[in-house]
C-alpha cells in the first residue's frame, strides 16, 4: 500500500508519516511540502517532494499516481487584527488552506469514487466552525474548506461510493509549531493514529476533545453567536500581545 501525505514534513503530517511507516502493509510514503523532510526521520519508505502549494502549480501530483490513502496537512495561519493583514496573506492563505485542498481531491477524486477503499484525511480546524475574530481570513479559508468536503461527502453518498473525506477540526495541538514552536512527533503520535483509524473508517468528522472541551464551545457559539465572538477576540488579543 502507499500514501500520499500533503504538508508532511512537519507537525501533524509529520506523525502521520511515521505511524504510516512503521506500518508492514505501507511500502511507500510521498511526503509533498515546500519544506525538507527532517533529516532524523528519514527513511526508505519515504519519498519527498518539494513544492509550494501557494504557486498554484500542481504538476507533481502527476507523478503520484499509486496511492490508497490520501491525508492533507497543510496549513498556515496566524493571530492579526484584519487591517494588519496585506493583500499576499489573503491570497496566499486562500491559495494553500482551501484552493490546494480541493485541487489536490478533484485530482484524486477517481479514487474516492471508485468501489475500493480508499482513506481521506483533511485538516481543517475548529476556526472554520465559529466565530474567530484576529483569525478572520484563516477561519474564512478553513470554514470554506469545511462546506466543500461536507458537501462532497454527501456526493459520493449519493452516487454510492462508501468513500469519505474525514474533516479533522482541531483547536490548537502542542508540538505540531503551528504557532511559532518546533514540530514534537511524539506528542501528536496519539492523534495521529486516530486520525488514521477515522480515516480508514470512513467516518466524515473528527472534532479532537469535542466531549471534553469544544462541545460546550460549539453550544456557546450557537446560543450567541456574536457575545462569544466578542469573548474570542479580547482571549485571542491577550495572546497577541504577549508573542
Amino acid at each position: 500500500m502507499r500514501a500520499l501525505v500533503v504538508g508532511g514534513s512537519s507537525g501533524i503530517g509529520l506523525s502521520i508519516v511515521l505511524n504510516l511507516v512503521r506500518r508492514k502493509e505501507y511500502d511507500r510514503l510521498y511526503v509533498v511540502d515546500k519544506t525538507i523532510f527532517p533529516e532524523n526521520y528519514v527513511n526508505d519508505k519515504v519519498v519527498t517532494i518539494i513544492c509550494d502549494l501557494s504557486q498554484g502549480d500542481y504538476s507533481c501530483f502527476e507523478k503520484i499516481d499509486d496511492i490508497n490513502a490520501l491525508y492533507i496537512t497543510a496549513g498556515f495561519g496566524h493571530l492579526s487584527l484584519f487591517q494588519d493583514i496585506s493583500g499576499d496573506y489573503i491570497k496566499n492563505c486562500f491559495s494553500v488552506n482551501t484552493i490546494a485542498p480541493i485541487q489536490i481531491i478533484r485530482h484524486y477524486y477517481d479514487r474516492l469514487l471508485c468501489s475500493e477503499s480508499f482513506a481521506c484525511g483533511v485538516m481543517v480546524s475548529i476556526a472554520g466552525r465559529l466565530s474567530s475574530p484576529l483569525f478572520s481570513v484563516y477561519s474564512a479559508t478553513k470554514a470554506a474548506l469545511s462546506k466543500f468536503i461536507e458537501a462532497i461527502n454527501v456526493e459520493l453518498d449519493v452516487q454510492g461510493s462508501l468513500n469519505r473525506i474525514l474533516e479533522v477540526s482541531p483547536g490548537s495541538m502542542k508540538g505540531t509549531g503551528f504557532t511559532g514552536g518546533i514540530s514534537m512527533p511524539e506528542m501528536t503520535a496519539e492523534l495521529a493514529q486516530e486520525i488514521i483509524q477515522r480515516a480508514e473508517a470512513h467516518e466524515e468528522l473528527f472534532i479532537p476533545q469535542y466531549e471534553e472541551v469544544f462541545k460546550s464551545v460549539l453550544e456557546r457559539y450557537e446560543a450567541d453567536a456574536h457575545r462569544f465572538g466578542v469573548d474570542s477576540f479580547w482571549y485571542k488579543k491577550k495572546r497577541l500581545d504577549n508573542q
